[in-house]
């Protein structure tokens, strides 16, 4: 409800979404405390691979092998089904839809129901090899604001192209410059923005 009352307004949706993340993780604190947790990796995936001359993490492959499975699983759903579609139509032109016969408002709310089991879905993988404690979603609140930034609002692809940069220009300016880590991240983003304000893939 309170993110149709800003239809086609992502960045305020984005916004909205960090504010009430505010309030959940002071309420997770009060109902769980703030001793942290881990979740065991699968013993199954618990070793080590060789890739040519290093040894990999099985669970970070398996990591990796997930998110691919899920951007091309979310792809194929949104530009090869009736469902995709049906959704597309609705984000760009809600009131034809309605005209259509398409039931927006349950459109909307199984794909916000959809992202939150996804989030919540990487937050049990990623907990396997990242701690959980208290204040953990704003250490990755951050990261994901930068990724739909720059790789552009409303688009897939550009959710990919925006992690796979956020990643790196994160892990080499945490270990290159540890002190300026944050200008490392928001400095690129900010050259893109300048250039392309809607993002690398983003629609005008």
């Amino acid at each position: 409800w309170f993110l149709a009352r800003f239809h086609q307004q992502t960045l305020s949706q984005v916004l909205l979404t960090m504010g009430f993340a505010f309030i959940f993780s002071d309420q997770a604190l009060l109902l769980w405390g703030g001793d942290p947790q881990s979740v065991p990796v699968p013993r199954a995936l618990g070793g080590t691979l060789l890739l040519g001359p290093v040894y990999f993490p099985a669970y970070r492959l398996f990591v990796i092998v997930v998110g691919l499975a899920v951007y091309l699983g979310l792809w194929a759903l949104q530009e090869k089904t009736r469902m995709g579609a049906t959704v597309r139509a609705a984000v760009d032109d809600a009131e034809m839809a309605r005209g259509l016969g398409i039931d927006v408002w349950k459109v909307f709310t199984g794909v916000f129901a959809l992202g939150a089991f996804l989030a919540a879905a990487g937050g049990v993988i990623g907990g396997a090899f990242l701690s959980i404690y208290p204040g953990a979603d704003f250490d990755v609140l951050p990261l994901a604001f930068v990724v739909v930034i720059v790789g552009g609002l409303g688009s897939l692809k550009g959710a990919l192209a925006g992690s796979l940069l956020v990643g790196l220009l994160d892990n080499f300016g945490k270990a290159l410059f540890p002190e300026l880590s944050y200008f490392t991240l928001f400095a690129p983003m900010a050259m893109i923005l300048a250039i392309r304000p809607t993002g690398l893939f983003g629609r005008p």
